[in-house]
Parts: structure tokens; C-alpha cells; sequence
């Protein structure tokens, strides 16, 4: 037994209505729950948002003291906790804390006495943490099982983006140097994610190390990165020093269609980055035939890549948040099953792109 998806992301945020709006009115996430002191949790504020298959939590901090408080101002806003849906509980626990992974709270009951699910937390890479919980038979699903929710009331009518966010592709995380390898060996022992795949990128005078894990369903997959030191600092330096630590760079949300996503959504404010005009020239000669029309990839700025199993298509936002660390991702994948080299250039050489932009 092993975690086997992910249950939630929860986002510390100093800016609350900015965050929840973000969501809400431009990737057409629901409110589905809430939580603070009006439910007996003092220290903080939470809002629960779902959009198909993915479950974000947004947290806030209530006054100037407390844990969420003091992770924001060494991090800025940032994914605290990533939770795993685990089928044994004790099983899972016992594993990754003889793996090395802290006990910040040993297996007990939720908070909420009407729920009869069980959580426990461990520590992840720098100070991310993973509650392990049960699947949970709320009505509102999975949420984080250490505070009361408030479940709403969401109406069968209530507007949403025709985007449907098939769950959480993966998730990109900034390591530092030297950490690389420890850290993909302690999610193997401490939570069964494998060794999948490993890049080495080097773009202009800077370079990084990229390895892959995942577990053997596919439901948890992170993409691991660190700077080379030998090379000129770049992004993930930039990332590692306004996030002072390591953390997680970005979420990718699966999606169906990614062009007609990537117009709707850019509709309604999100803000993608830019591709230059003379990617697609050269696009079937690296990628062969596709059934998209070029046209359509050059307007919306979406990236194709190609392996052995088919190909896929993604686009990265912006950050939305003041720091500039953690952003988006969205991926349609049509048989690709792995993240090729040239894909993850390409994310390389656009987010280098925005950072020597913002620095001129």
C-alpha cells in the first residue's frame, strides 16, 4: 500500500480576496467550503475550492501571530501542504517516517466528530508538509481533516468556466543544490514514488538537473528540479532565493481541450506567457503531424512536445502572486505519457524570458 492521488493543495496566502478571486473568477473553481474562527479554527481563515477533479485549499492567516503567518513571511504565498489520499493510513505513516520524514502528527481523528476519517501529517522537501488522510464520504470530499468545515450550499446553476480541470498532472517543485538526489531517494522510501525520468537542460550560460517521480497509478507525480552551480544563476536560483527555500513551483491542471481552454480562460483574465512567433516555423519538423492546427498553437501560444507514446500540448501562466514564485500550468495529453526535453526547454526558456523582461 502507498498514497495513491492527490486529495488537496493548500495555498498560504497574504492576500485572501486576491487569491480566492484568482481561482474563482478566472479558472472557474467553486466554493464548496469554509473554515476559521467561526468554525473554532482561530488562527486562520480557509476557503475549499474544487473545479472537476481538483481540490485547492486557500488559507489565510487571522491577526499577526501562528504558524500560517510565520510560513508566509519567510515564503510569501505558497503551497504549504500537498495531501494524499492514503487506502492504510498507519501503513502509509509508518513508512515515510521511517524513511525520514518528520511526525508532525501522528495518526488520530479529524477534528470534525461527524467525520469518521482518520489523518495524520509528515514532512515533505524544505518546509512542505503532507497530510495523509482517508477517503473521505463528505458531501463536500476530501478536505483538510484538522479543522471543522463549514460545507456550502452550491447551486445546481452556479456559473462556471467550461474548463473541467481533469486533476493535478503534476507538480514542479525548486530544490538546492546538492538536494536533487536525496530528495527523489526519500519520496521513493517514504511514499512508493518512483523514478520515472531525468533531464539534464541547459539554456544560454545556465543550466538544471530535472528528474521525475511518480507512483504506479500516475495520481502523484512530481518533477524535481535543482540549478546547476557550474553554470550562470537563472530562474530556479531566482525561485530558491524570493522563496527562500525550497518549495513548489508550479501545479498542472489536465485539461481536455488546452486551445479552446487557453481561450476561454485568457477571456477571463488569466494570463498566459508569451511564445516567440518563430517556435511554430519549425514545429513539424520536430513534432511531425498533429491534429491541431498550427494556426490555432501560434495564437493561443501553446508548446507541443513528442515522445514514443504520443504528444502532448501545455501552456504556463504568470504568477499571480508578489514574489513571483509559484504559478500554473495547463496540459492536454494526447498518449504522451512522459515530459521530453524539449518541452521542458521550452518552460525554461519562457520563464527566463519573463524574468530578464521584469528586470530591465
Amino acid at each position: 500500500m502507498s498514497p495513491t492521488t492527490i486529495a488537496y493543495s493548500e495555498l498560504y496566502t497574504a492576500r485572501e480576496d486576491a487569491a480566492i478571486s484568482y481561482f474563482t473568477d478566472r479558472f472557474g473553481f467553486q466554493p464548496i467550503a469554509t473554515a476559521g474562527p467561526e468554525t473554532g479554527t482561530a488562527d486562520r481563515r480557509s476557503w475549499a475550492l474544487r473545479n472537476g477533479a481538483v481540490t485547492l485549499v486557500v488559507t489565510a492567516p487571522v491577526g499577526d501571530t501562528g504558524e500560517v503567518s510565520r510560513y508566509l513571511d519567510a515564503h510569501g504565498d505558497s503551497f504549504a501542504d500537498l495531501a494524499f489520499v492514503c487506502e492504510d493510513l498507519d501503513q502509509d505513516y509508518a513508512r515515510a517516517t521511517r524513511a525520514g520524514a518528520a511526525a508532525l502528527r501522528e495518526p488520530a481523528a479529524a477534528a470534525d466528530p461527524a467525520r469518521e476519517d482518520r489523518f495524520a501529517v509528515v514532512s515533505g522537501f524544505g518546509d512542505l508538509r503532507h497530510t495523509l488522510v482517508q477517503e473521505a464520504a463528505s458531501p463536500a470530499g476530501t478536505l483538510p481533516p484538522d479543522r471543522r468545515w463549514n460545507v456550502l450550499d452550491v447551486p445546481g446553476d452556479a456559473p462556471s468556466a467550461a474548463t473541467v480541470l481533469g486533476g493535478v498532472d503534476h507538480i514542479a517543485a525548486c530544490l538546492p543544490v546538492d538536494t536533487l538526489k536525496r530528495t527523489v531517494d526519500f519520496y521513493n522510501q517514504a511514499f512508493d514514488l518512483h523514478y520515472f525520468s531525468e533531464e539534464y537542460i541547459l539554456v544560454g550560460d545556465q543550466a538544471m538537473d530535472s528528474k521525475v517521480v511518480r507512483n504506479e497509478s500516475g495520481g502523484i507525480t512530481f518533477t524535481l528540479i535543482e540549478p546547476d552551480p557550474t553554470r550562470n544563476p537563472g530562474q530556479i536560483d531566482q525561485f530558491l532565493a524570493a522563496h527562500a527555500g525550497a518549495g513548489v513551483q508550479h501545479l498542472a491542471f489536465l485539461v481536455e481541450d488546452i486551445i479552446g481552454s487557453v481561450r476561454e480562460l485568457g477571456g477571463r483574465g488569466v494570463e498566459f506567457l508569451n511564445t516567440p512567433a518563430t517556435y511554430y516555423d519549425v514545429i513539424r519538423e520536430r513534432v511531425g503531424d498533429l491534429e491541431e492546427h498550427i494556426a490555432d498553437l501560434r495564437e493561443t501560444n501553446v508548446l507541443v512536445d513528442r515522445d514514443e507514446w504520443g504528444h502532448l500540448l501545455q501552456i504556463f501562466t504568470r504568477s499571480p502572486y508578489e514574489r513571483r514564485t509559484v504559478f500554473y500550468e495547463l496540459i492536454q495529453r494526447n498518449g504522451a505519457q512522459g515530459f521530453g526535453s524539449s518541452n521542458i526547454k521550452a518552460l525554461y526558456e519562457a520563464v527566463e524570458r519573463t524574468r530578464e523582461t521584469a528586470n530591465r
